[in-house]
């Protein structure tokens, strides 16, 4: 049991208002982004603004923290440097910026090299220095970096692109048919092999998914918008890998099974040139990897593991510094953990803690140190450790309270960071991989503005589910010097997985500051599904969407209505996505429970849920029962004050599903609330008006529905 004591609040802050958190220059600064060191670990490049704004340039500072500088700079205001790759001799960098391919040196002299005819992304160079790579219309491109006549000669060096169906260039699902790039929801794109003689790609097709109407009403007309999508069951897109030869141009695809059932995780090459491929089926049941030589064409299994009950995964893998081994990040055990094996000990051997578990990575530095973020000692907790092959004690490299994603150093002697907690968004720090007490924060990205206020600060608290045996966790935010003896309001959210963590939470953390300086108590807890608590604990979310997770919502409402600072009378909930989804569920399968809801982007129907969505719902031949929890049949049961939010191009959660729910609602006689975005996706509160106006919704509905008798909100 966790301890419920109030925690001291914090000195009375300037009033903070949504439209502050809304407007420029931003209210938590410009987050640095994209760490990259350079080829020999003395320098370190990444992009940033210290002004706030949302242009990033190049940055640059020494390995040990020092003559931090601004390598790059835009005067006529373009936009944003995005990718930026080292040039292998570490004497400078190319980078992209409107749609141009710019070279700098280490002096911050820049040289535009190529303007393309389009949007080109995925920047690369070849190891030989001789190409710089980008990704544009779905195809691989190549320039000419080497000194000579042909200097800055483009060549499109494959043709498989084509075109998206759909006219309108929103929404998640809207991609090209054909492309070389990742899958819909992430993945790889394409690798040099380390001679640069060859080229692995991902090529995705996606001319046999259904076509699902989106339509858009903002035209002259209505267009009906048509987008690929799948559902629970179809074939997915198709995700192949290839082999492409820089010469001649030739793409020669792998055959590997099941191409619209299975996710390519990643590939990467070994220094002796044989490429690793790390594969998982949509249902999250099956994972290989395999090893091809292209010398000989052999393709050879190196690992296959199976298992019926695995959900949604966290998996990743490299090859390590010796060419023979590869690092694997996954499930076999109770927690995620990294594994080595190779083809002659083909068992995979756990290098690290069983008791916690690995969150990312791995990562391996030229001299074999593996890096990873873990959730060691606590599940609220990201910090970074080392590890080698051949085993033994890992070292923790980080000791500063929050969550630090790593990036190592070439040669492992250094690791570079991006650091956040609840009160502190996101900063770049430096560290000796030895651990201690080394890091050194480069970056200071806040304005006044956010350094004047004061944040309210979570505290965790754990207390038992009501179900079974589980210890439940929760992390909450109280308002300033509590009154004692006054009960306050409880929003729970936004309501979701894997969110009782020690980090900023982006815009919804600023948010969650709104409603604490409103006078509400924010809470967040991790229900069934949620990482860091073991293998059952999550995995009880197979086929069990607003199941047990509902009650582990009651369980931690009547913790909450335990508490002497808490109104039992005025508790709401709200969440976004599948944060949604338990939101309506919430109210329509256990009425009473809360006072109030806001559903936002709510996937309320399974049969239109993703393809990908198999690996919690699987299939509707195999797993029919999942596919009978839809909201509609629970809606008789709506009692308390419903909002529901939705983008009428959802892609990722059809807007027609929401529909169907308040046709229902109203057939029942129910009253609801309905708030919608014309061209909102997924991303709802994108762009600013949306967000003014649908976050307005929100905090309003709470207010006049969660406010105490004879007081006027806010």
């Amino acid at each position: 049991m966790g301890t419920d004591a109030v925690p001291s609040g914090p000195s009375r802050a300037p009033e903070l208002t949504l439209e502050r958190i809304l407007s420029g220059p931003s209210l938590t600064g410009t987050a640095p982004s994209s760490p990259l060191w350079s080829p020999d670990s003395s320098q370190l490049a990444f992009r940033w603004n210290d002004e706030a704004r949302s242009r990033r340039e190049i940055w640059i500072v020494e390995a040990d923290g020092s003559d931090l500088r601004r390598l790059t700079s835009d005067s006529e205001g373009r936009s944003s440097v995005r990718d930026v790759a080292w040039l292998p001799g570490g004497d400078g960098m190319i980078y992209l910026r409107s749609g141009e391919l710019w070279r700098t040196d280490l002096t911050g002299k820049s040289v535009r090299l190529v303007e393309f005819d389009g949007s080109p992304s995925n920047l690369a160079v070849s190891p030989d220095s001789r190409y710089a790579s980008v990704l544009q219309n779905g195809d691989l491109w190549l320039v000419e970096l080497s000194e000579g006549p042909t200097r800055g000669a483009i060549r499109r060096i494959t043709t498989v692109g084509v075109a998206s169906i759909s006219n309108l260039a929103i929404g998640r699902y809207r991609r090209r048919d054909v492309e070389i790039g990742s899958y819909i929801w992430g993945g790889p794109t394409y690798a040099w092999a380390p001679d640069s003689r060859s080229i692995a790609v991902h090529y995705v097709d996606r001319r046999e998914v259904r076509t699902v109407p989106f339509p858009n009403y903002l035209g002259d007309e209505t267009d009906p918008n048509l987008v690929r999508r799948s559902y629970p069951g179809d074939p997915n897109e198709s995700r192949m890998v290839g082999l492409l030869q820089v010469d001649s141009g030739e793409l020669r695809l792998l055959d590997l099974p099941d191409p619209d059932a299975t996710r390519v995780v990643d590939f990467c090459w070994s220094a002796g040139g044989r490429l690793l491929l790390d594969r998982e089926s949509d249902t999250a049941v099956d994972r290989w990897l395999h090893v091809l030589d292209p010398a000989t064409g052999d393709l050879r299994e190196l690992w296959h593991d199976h298992r019926e009950t695995r959900v949604y995964t966290t998996a990743g893998s490299q090859w390590h510094p010796d060419g023979e081994h590869v690092i694997v990040l996954g499930d076999l055990g109770d927690r995620y953990g990294l594994y080595a094996l190779s083809f002659e000990d083909p068992e995979p051997r756990l290098l690290t803690s069983p008791a916690f578990d690995v969150t990312g990575g791995p990562l391996l530095a030229a001299n074999g140190a593996i890096f990873y973020p873990s959730n060691q000692p606590s599940p609220h907790e990201q910090h970074v450790f080392r590890t080698e092959l051949n085993g033994g004690e890992p070292t923790r490299v980080t000791n500063q309270p929050g969550t630090a994603r790593p990036y190592p150093s070439p040669d492992g002697t250094r690791v570079a960071m991006l650091h956040s907690d609840d009160v502190s968004p996101t900063e770049l720090y430096l560290a000796d991989a030895n651990g201690g007490n080394s890091a050194r924060r480069i970056t200071r990205s806040l304005p006044p503005d956010f350094e004047q206020r004061s944040w309210a600060k979570a505290h965790y608290v754990t207390f038992p589910s009501l179900v079974d045996d589980a210890t439940l966790h929760a992390r909450i935010l109280t308002p300033e010097n509590l009154e004692p003896g006054r009960r306050y309001p409880v929003l729970f959210g936004p309501i979701y997985s894997n969110t009782v963590r020690n980090r900023w939470a982006g815009f919804y953390g600023m948010l969650q500051q709104l409603l604490v300086a409103k006078g509400f108590i924010v809470v967040q807890v991790d229900v069934r599904g949620s990482t860091g608590y073991g293998r059952a604990f999550r995995e009880q979310f197979l086929t069990d969407f607003a199941g047990r997770d509902l009650d582990d919502l009651e369980s931690a409402v009547t913790h909450l209505e335990t508490l002497p600072y808490v109104d039992p009378d005025r508790i709401g909930i709200w969440g976004s996505s599948y944060g949604g989804t338990l939101t309506v569920f919430a109210l329509l399968k256990k009425p009473g429970l809360f006072d109030a809801g806001v559903a936002c982007a709510a996937a309320v129907d399974p049969h239109f849920f993703g393809g990908d969505d198999v690996a919690i719902v699987r299939r509707p031949d195999t797993h029919p029962d999942a596919f009978l929890r839809g909201a509609v049949q629970y809606a008789a049961n709506l009692e308390d004050p419903l909002l529901l939010i939705h983008g009428m191009q959802d892609q990722v959660v059809p807007f027609k599903t929401v529909v169907v729910l308040a046709e229902e609602l109203m057939r029942k006689g129910k009253d609801f609330d309905f708030a919608f975005a014309p061209a909102g996706t997924h991303g709802w509160t994108s762009p600013p008006h949306y967000a003014r106006y649908l976050l307005g919704k929100l905090i309003s509905h709470f207010e006049r529905h969660l406010a105490a008798p004879g007081v006027v909100p806010r």
